[in-house]
């Protein structure tokens, strides 16, 4: 999304790209090429993954930089003085990201992977997937959010205020959450790595995206369009690679217990539709307008995946059940949020209709 300061031009931006559109179907792909290679050459994977500098995989941080820096570009922090304009919609979606998703996420991971199936799950995976799912709630989306919010006539002001102020809170508040609901999960995880993880796939890359911003900035909107256009193909490209390289290292065990996949989908499904709703209501309990709620359901309930991936491969390895689990997102984040923009359109004039004044009929607001 060009995020100019001109309201207008984004609108004109296109919605959705056909391979935006079909994601869950090239990460589907890249789960059978992964899991082929993987059979077919293990000494090369090995050899991948023993790239490591500080525990973090020298190919995977690349890779996550090419996905991560184009959608970072697309952030002015320079909305963050708007957000006074949408108060209450700022706040509900803060509420939900910050107050609801990860706790919410903690206890269905606990419910569902530790209890209801715990059976069916490797042993010895259980609380590496429950800090996958963690992961996943933690980090709030930045980049999906522009697609979903044109998708619902949203805001652009405050989708471009809302995710400026989420990518600042995320770099404090990142680490410290996910190492507290990791503790009350009895998972140890190294603050060293956890700090790094933050540091190297938060805040540099936003300090280099800022810069670039700047830049192309001054050479004209145009040619800062041209170069978010060039770059999203790259960046998309990147996010496969790095499934190819997960579905790699998970392929023996997704071929020994196929509905661990399934398994870990509900309770991320679960958390989604939970959230939007959630946001979405409260939006309408405080008076805020259609336009605002939506994006702010859809920010409340989609995750920055690829922060996630990142993570769970810097704390647990390409072969945890935490990385398996964060790349779960990213198979269901395409349908689902789209079946989410459908309700949230579709139940408008709902949301419009305000509870009557004595005397009077109800009208739409």
């Amino acid at each position: 999304m060009s995020t100019s300061h001109s309201t207008g031009r984004t609108q004109e931006a296109p919605v959705m790209s056909g391979f935006e559109r079909y994601l869950s179907a090239w990460v589907a792909l890249c789960i059978v090429i992964g899991i082929v290679l993987g059979q077919f050459a293990p000494a090369l994977f090995q050899a991948i993954g023993r790239l490591e500098v500080a525990r973090v995989n020298l190919p995977v941080g690349v890779l996550i930089w090419i996905m991560i820096i184009p959608m970072l570009l697309k952030v002015d922090f320079g909305a963050l003085g708007q957000i006074q304009s949408q108060w209450r919609g700022i706040g509900v979606t803060l509420f939900i990201n910050w107050a609801v998703k990860p706790f919410s996420m903690a206890l269905l991971a606990w419910l569902f992977i530790r209890h209801l199936f715990a059976d069916w799950l490797p042993a010895d995976q259980l609380d590496s997937y429950v800090a996958g799912l963690i992961l996943l709630a933690a980090a709030p989306c930045t980049a999906m959010v522009f697609v979903w919010s044109r998708l619902t006539g949203g805001d652009p002001v405050f989708t471009l205020s809302q995710v400026a102020l989420n990518d600042t809170i995320m770099l404090f508040a990142f680490a410290p959450i996910v190492a507290l609901l990791l503790g009350l999960s009895s998972i140890t995880v190294p603050w060293d790595t956890l700090l790094t993880s933050v540091a190297l796939y938060i805040l540099i890359p936003v300090v280099i995206a800022q810069f670039w911003r700047r830049a192309l900035l001054r050479r004209g909107q145009t040619a800062f369009d041209a170069v978010l256009a060039r770059l999203g193909p790259l960046s998309m490209a990147a996010l496969l690679l790095t499934l190819v390289l997960l579905f790699a290292f998970q392929g023996e065990a997704i071929i020994r217990q196929p509905l661990i996949i399934a398994m870990l989908a509900i309770p991320i499904l679960i958390q989604v539709f939970f959230n939007s709703a959630l946001a979405y209501w409260l939006n309408r309990c405080v008076g805020e307008k259609h336009s605002v709620a939506c994006p702010s359901a859809l920010i409340g309930a989609s995750n920055f995946f690829e922060l996630a991936v990142a993570t769970a491969i810097s704390l647990f390895g390409f072969h945890s059940g935490a990385a398996l689990a964060t790349v779960v997102g990213v198979l269901i984040e395409v349908p689902v949020m789209l079946l989410v923009v459908r309700v949230v359109n579709r139940s408008r004039n709902w949301y419009e209709r305000r509870p009557a004044a004595p005397g009077k009929n109800a009208t739409a607001g």
